[in-house]
């Protein structure tokens, strides 16, 4: 077996750059040169996929650069784009970098309310969209004080708008510390935030990445969350980029063929969320395809019964649980080669280069001071990967910091081995009979239920005042799951005061553009309560 080279040797591969996208792209494309950059699959289209070089997708920038130019795009416009996974959405970010322009993307899959929101408070001049998502960009752009021009995207990953364009290899306007991105958060408590990241913050997440997951030369990165999304942008084209390797792009992600995929493409890394790793270890166990080449997940949060399902059933030997915001990614994760701690979030993820600031984590009370190791406070962060501030909004941007520090809004402590342990969102705690509790970890306990797909645990007003606790739950298709059965699975893990009160089983939960569960939109829970079994009242009865 070839041994790993370190994270370091990795990007010394490659001459320095100037931390603009464009000159970290540059001086890889010479080296990479005819090897494959980006594999596009769509699984409804069949097992082939399409292939575009590192050269090729230079040549393709240079003529999106040439395009967007010719659309009135220039330094600090906003470009919008709606659209499912994409070669075209690489090629698009690589030439607005150039230019000095901000692309704005939004979920493929989100409404025209949605879409209206994002490309209205961003002030897009143009918009690139799928072909599913072209009714729905016309009804949101009509409606704005000005008609931005769009662009549909072919659904053949050969074709891009400006294949046709006589390139522009001269324009060089975007710098280091030009906006790139403006992206919007999952609006899990309200309107969405559109945060703003440099180019030199994606270069550097990209660069930390490779330490992360120890991404190697000829490393294959299966990329099948959206585009839209930090994680697939930053993380699987970030990291891609940064290591040399190639992209395995999928149109969208389907768990019946996920291993199908991961086998006939040689995907070596992969990161999903912890929700679509719970519906790939309840899937059918005839869909598993033996002989992959995965060998490392990159996935938040984590538990036992996961860990073993993809390292033992599935055979994927390494997982690292991490850490990271919309704001400030990758700040924590476990260390790739260990030690492993499970269940916690890992320590601060540094970048390969021990010249570029290591990430600053504390634990602190309302005040702001330091709690000691092992109590909960909410954590706030220093990263050189941090955003540049929310998009036209200077008095959000101010209330999102304290000297300088990032503050989270999530609760956490720090154990004796300096790892962080992730406690709840401050909104997402339940105030009852004067304790606190976590929503997040009711959620763990009931979801480990094997026939539990997923579930959502809220507060609800209470007779005697402060709240209730109420669990929504799906259960995995076929199943017989009824609420008694979850119950006496929140009896067998969880303290008496943290059972749901409440449970209610629905047909699904609602989720914001990044797939987490909007829980917010439950609320208010009337009838919730009101189709729930009440299981005071069944104890008291």
């Amino acid at each position: 077996m070839t041994p790993l080279l370190s994270p370091l040797a990795v990007l010394h591969q490659f001459p320095v750059h100037d931390f603009s996208l464009d000159g970290f792209f540059s001086v890889r494309v010479p080296q990479r040169g005819e090897r494959t950059l980006i594999e596009f699959h769509d699984p409804q289209a069949g097992p082939d996929g399409h292939g575009l070089s590192w050269s090729e997708c230079a040549h393709l920038v240079d003529r999106g650069v040439a395009w967007l130019l010719a659309r009135g795009i220039t330094e600090g416009q906003r470009v919008g784009l709606m659209a499912h996974n994409h070669p075209a959405t690489a090629v698009l970010l690589l030439a607005c970098a150039r230019v000095g322009a901000i692309l704005v993307p939004c979920n493929p899959e989100g409404s025209a309310a949605d879409a209206r929101y994002v490309f209205q408070h961003a002030g897009v001049k143009g918009v690139l969209y799928s072909a599913e998502a072209a009714e729905r960009v016309q009804q949101a752009l009509v409606q704005g004080p000005s008609t931005p021009w769009m662009a549909a995207l072919d659904e053949n990953p050969a074709s891009m708008p400006w294949s046709d364009t006589p390139p522009d290899r001269h324009t060089r306007t975007g710098s280091a510390d030009h906006t790139l991105l403006i992206l919007y958060t999952s609006g899990t408590t309200g309107f969405p935030k559109g945060v703003m990241h440099s180019q030199r913050s994606y270069v550097l997440t990209a660069e930390a990445f490779v330490q992360r997951l120890y991404l190697q030369p000829d490393e294959r990165v299966l990329c099948v969350l959206p585009l839209f999304h930090i994680n697939a942008l930053m993380y699987s084209l970030g990291g891609t980029l940064a290591c040399g390797g190639t992209l395995i792009l999928v149109r969208r992600f389907s768990a019946s063929g996920f291993w199908r995929t991961a086998a006939q493409t040689r995907a070596t890394e992969v990161n999903v969320i912890m929700s679509a790793a719970a519906i790939l270890a309840r899937r059918p166990p005839e869909e598993f395809v033996p002989g992959h080449c995965l060998r490392k997940m990159f996935i938040a949060p984590l538990n036992r019964s996961l860990l073993d399902a993809f390292q033992q059933r599935f055979g994927v030997p390494t997982l690292i649980e991490c850490y990271g915001m919309t704001e400030i990614p990758g700040v924590l994760a476990n260390p790739f080669l260990g030690p492993h701690h499970l269940g916690t979030m890992g320590t601060p993820s540094a970048h390969p280069d021990p010249t570029i600031d290591r990430p600053q984590v504390r634990v602190v009370d309302d005040e702001g001071h330091d709690v000691r190791p092992g109590e909960v406070g909410e954590l706030v962060v220093r990263t050189p990967t941090r955003m540049q501030g929310y998009w036209n909004d200077a008095a959000l941007t101010e209330a999102a910091f304290r000297d300088g520090w990032f503050i989270t809004g999530d609760l956490a402590r720090q154990n004796e081995d300096g790892y962080y342990i992730f406690h709840a969102r401050k909104k997402d705690i339940i105030r009852r009979r004067g304790e606190n509790l976590s929503g997040a970890e009711i959620d763990a306990a009931v979801a480990a239920h094997p026939d539990v797909l997923e579930c959502a645990t809220i507060g609800v007003p209470s007779e005697l005042g402060e709240e209730e606790v109420l669990c929504a739950v799906v259960a995995r298709p076929g199943s017989p799951l009824t609420e008694q059965a979850v119950h006496a699975q929140a009896c067998r893990t969880l303290a008496p005061i943290k059972r749901p009160r409440y449970i209610v089983l629905v047909d699904s939960l609602p989720h914001t553009g990044s797939m987490k569960v909007a829980k917010f939109r439950l609320q208010p829970a009337d009838a919730l309560v009101r189709r729930a079994v009440d299981f005071q009242q069944e104890t008291s009865g």
